[in-house]
């Protein structure tokens, strides 16, 4: 995937994007001034630049996005991993059950998709 590393305020205007889309470019720019205090040439801005990366799309004045939240995140975690624990899964599950304990939900639940990817 592209560059979909969102930082803590592009992360803010794409979620108004997901909520909300498709949407007009004014409607976003109404949204982002009540909800970031943006002027309409910084929305403008922000939207031109998360298009260039392709998350977004403007096509004549409708925003819609091209990469979903979920796939945004899967592949920030992915990226992640990679970077910091040279890749390797377990070493990140090792490292992050280090300082909080799992509860019996979350040992379930990671059972399962451990079940699931191994019948794929």
């Amino acid at each position: 995937m592209a560059d979909f590393v969102l930082g803590p305020v592009e992360a803010k205007f794409a979620d108004l994007i997901w909520a909300n889309e498709p949407l007009g470019s004014g409607e976003l720019v109404k949204l982002a001034a009540a909800a970031l205090g943006w002027k309409k040439s910084t929305t403008y801005t922000v939207l031109k630049k998360l298009c260039a990366r392709g998350i977004f799309k403007n096509d004549n004045g409708t925003v819609t996005s091209l990469v979903s939240r979920g796939d945004l995140a899967a592949d920030a975690g992915e990226t992640f991993v990679r970077e910091v624990f040279d890749g390797s899964l377990p070493a990140f599950v090792a490292a992050f059950t280090s300082k909080k304990r799992l509860s019996p939900e979350e040992v379930a639940e990671l059972r399962r998709l451990v079940d699931e990817m191994e019948g794929d």
